[in-house]
């Protein structure tokens, strides 16, 4: 299964320059959140894929006007085509937005999962809007990682932990990296992985 990737920077080459072939192939999208739900919307459309989408730390707005067409996953472990993927969207509480969480808070959204868990025997994906804590995060405490997602890779190990909230604007980050058998992939803009 051939996924595109994307968080926190709309792609002009896929909105402003839209061009069908740009996403031949691709079976599935992906958000990590902080994106345009119109962008969303469009790129379900336009590609004829489902998008599937975590909210990231900037998606207030979607309280009022979610992406049309696009399945939301966060709180949710979903079997897409025999894909385990599990969504936590936010990003670590540094403000009053209604999409950000504490550590605990972060800790109790997993606990609330654990009986999907046990009954899907963990994932193959783990989509999030943050980076785990000392794994792609930052220093300053706004784009600081959840320590829990660490915890949750190490335990279940999945072939994929996709990210965004870290970006280009931020510094010099590479889209992939591994961290033990799980390949870590910060979805910036926009990436393609195969599962």
């Amino acid at each position: 299964m051939k996924i595109l990737v994307i968080a926190d920077e709309e792609s002009r080459s896929l909105w402003d320059f839209w061009d069908k072939s740009k996403t031949d192939g691709i079976d599935l999208i992906l958000s990590c959140g902080d994106l345009n739900a119109e962008y969303l919307s469009f790129l379900a459309t336009m590609a004829n894929v489902d998008v599937l989408y975590v909210h990231g730390n900037h998606d207030d707005s979607y309280l009022k006007k979610a992406p049309k067409g696009c399945i939301c996953v966060d709180d949710k472990i979903i079997n897409y085509n025999g894909i385990r993927i599990f969504g936590l969207g936010g990003s670590i509480r540094y403000g009053n937005g209604y999409f950000q969480y504490t550590e605990k808070e972060m800790k109790h959204r997993i606990r609330k999962r654990r009986l999907s868990l046990i009954k899907n025997r963990g994932f193959d994906i783990l989509l999030t809007h943050s980076p785990a804590r000392n794994l792609n995060d930052m220093e300053d405490y706004a784009h600081r990682g959840f320590e829990c997602f660490n915890t949750l890779i190490e335990k279940y190990q999945p072939k994929f932990f996709i990210h965004g909230h870290v970006h280009q604007n931020y510094g010099n980050f590479t889209h992939t990296q591994k961290f033990g058998e799980t390949t870590v992939v910060n979805a910036f803009e926009k990436y393609i992985i195969e599962i």
